[in-house]
């Protein structure tokens, strides 16, 4: 298959809610140019780009996948809630849930050569947020190759908290609790992303420079999930909490 004729599958897929199978003879590098062009054909439609995401940054979700390196996505207008939000489950094929710090830009950031100091400089300031991924891929039997054609699973996101300053707080000591239904799930602290997730968030924008893609200011990054991703059936809540910089939550009905 041409990079199109992924592009459109995936496209499809997606508006159908009907999953395909995993590509095969597929490099990084055409996974990569894959997501590019769904990107463009959703932008000429009149969508826009808002940020970008991190994905498979922890050891956990890296194991969960089998893989050994993050990848990333794009986040479009499109894809992003509030707080609180009630979101259709019929917007999706099969959902999970990860648990994430996000970043909002005053700078922009262009690799190569850009470094955690760089990332804090350009950081106005970090919210919780939660991003719904999904996979256009049957059973999400991925590949690293297919989830990075996939714009790296991404679905949506969820950005809530109150904004905080990075001088304001210890980013890779900052705990987090995750929460189903006001019952306890599970737990995690900023240093599972890649020691700190401002690393993270410059492996992107270094990973991004390869292609002449910048991160710009004003755009919302999610550096990684810090725990496993989780299933999500219609009527579930869930909310995660993280030390010194608010909350977020989210409500999915049929």
């Amino acid at each position: 298959m041409t990079i199109q004729e992924r592009a459109i599958a995936l496209l499809e897929a997606e508006k159908t809610r009907q999953p395909i199978n995993p590509f095969s003879k597929m490099t990084v590098e055409e996974a990569y140019h894959t997501q590019l062009e769904q990107i463009r054909q959703k932008v000429e439609a009149g969508a826009k780009v808002v940020g970008k995401k991190i994905g498979l940054t922890s050891k956990v979700m890296q194991e969960m996948f089998q893989v050994d390196e993050p990848d990333y996505g794009h986040l479009l207008d499109t894809m992003m809630h509030l707080d609180g939000a009630e979101v259709s489950m019929d917007n999706f094929i099969q959902p999970k849930l990860e648990f994430e710090i996000a970043f909002v830009l005053k700078k922009d950031l262009k690799g190569p050569g850009v470094t955690m100091l760089d990332v804090v400089e350009a950081t106005d300031y970090i919210v919780p947020a939660i991003e719904i991924i999904d996979s256009r891929i049957k059973d999400w039997k991925i590949r690293f190759e297919d989830t990075v054609a996939d714009n790296g699973s991404s679905a949506g996101a969820i950005i809530g908290g109150k904004p905080t300053k990075l001088d304001q707080v210890n980013i890779s000591h900052i705990g987090m609790a995750v929460y189903k239904n006001g019952a306890y799930s599970d737990s995690a602290a900023g240093a599972a992303v890649m020691g700190n997730p401002a690393r993270a968030v410059a492996w992107l924008a270094n990973a991004l420079g390869e292609y002449d893609i910048s991160l710009h200011a004003g755009e919302v990054i999610l550096s990684g999930a810090l725990s496993k991703a989780v299933p999500v059936e219609s009527g579930d809540q869930w909310t995660v909490e993280f030390d010194h910089i608010g909350s977020t939550s989210v409500t999915f009905k049929s």
